[in-house]
């Protein structure tokens, strides 16, 4: 075919690529320019916005406040990825990645940075001893199923969601080989969840508040629209846990955290319990 691109020899960045955001992709990393993050009155400081990678970590919060862990009250400072906010001096000092979510542990001597959405809800939840069976194969299946998450999302994202919804050209061999990765993914969790009421067994998890914002948003029509597309109505038992995590009083204040948009009831931050008295 005369369009088949041929890639060069060496590649070379030499046009912006990335579709809407082509302005903040790069092929470098490290700070381009000076800007302090702020710090608020609680031990746990959390820079973030409410993408799906975002929501876990303000889900986990809420969850651990209404669990009565006082010592999980945390300020939330709206992260600004679309204007590059991830790559000010501050925050890539929390995470070198300059990816969001980032938290600041401040509840020791000596502040503890933690990066990595994966790796932010391992550690609360060895934190407050919640929501991580403690030991044994219970442990092992809860783990198993978070870093599931943790490696199939980007094939989701950057993936799927990028060429289907994103990406400033549609190719289709780039969009059907990625739709094919996502339905066996949906699969793989349905064929887990009509066995379990939860991904990681009998209890509810971070292993849930992982792959919540991704996959169960995904099967409600929530994330890409692409509902329809993907066909998630075939997915029962994942579309019957989707719907029970959204009806979790906390998941739906967690998911108001960190929102850039105006819709009313959303927080671009959030440093009480009393930021939600406002409408949802």
């Amino acid at each position: 075919m005369a369009d088949t691109y041929i890639p060069p020899k060496v590649w070379t960045w030499d046009t912006p690529s990335g579709g809407r955001f082509a302005n903040i992709n790069r092929p470098i990393s490290g700070a381009t320019h000076e800007k302090e993050l702020p710090l608020g009155q609680h031990p746990l400081q959390l820079y973030s916005q409410g993408t799906p990678n975002g929501v876990k970590v303000t889900i986990l919060l809420e969850e651990l406040l209404a669990l009565g862990h006082s010592g999980a009250e945390y300020d939330a400072w709206l992260i600004r990825i679309g204007e590059g906010d991830q790559f000010g001096s501050g925050f890539v000092a929390v995470n070198p990645n300059s990816k969001i979510p980032a938290l600041l542990d401040r509840s020791s001597p000596e502040p503890v940075r933690v990066f990595e959405s994966g790796a932010i809800l391992l550690w609360l939840a060895e934190k407050f001893d919640a929501f991580l069976p403690r030991e044994g194969a219970a442990r092992a299946e809860c783990l198993a199923w978070l870093f599931w998450q943790v490696g199939s999302a980007p094939y989701l994202g950057g993936g799927f969601g990028h060429f289907y919804n994103y990406a400033p050209v549609k190719i289709e061999y780039a969009i059907n080989r990625f739709a094919m990765e996502a339905k066996r993914q949906l699969h793989v969790l349905d064929q887990r969840l009509a066995q379990h009421a939860y991904i990681a067994g009998a209890d509810y998890s971070i292993a849930d508040m992982a792959i919540w914002p991704w996959y169960g948003c995904l099967a409600l029509g929530e994330v890409y629209n692409a509902a329809e597309f993907l066909s998630t109505h075939e997915y029962p038992h994942l579309l019957r846990w989707a719907r029970t995590i959204a009806e979790r009083p906390a998941v739906q204040r967690g998911r108001r955290v960190n929102q850039a948009g105006s819709e009313p009831g959303m927080l671009r931050e959030r440093h009480a319990v009393s930021d939600f008295d406002g409408p949802a």
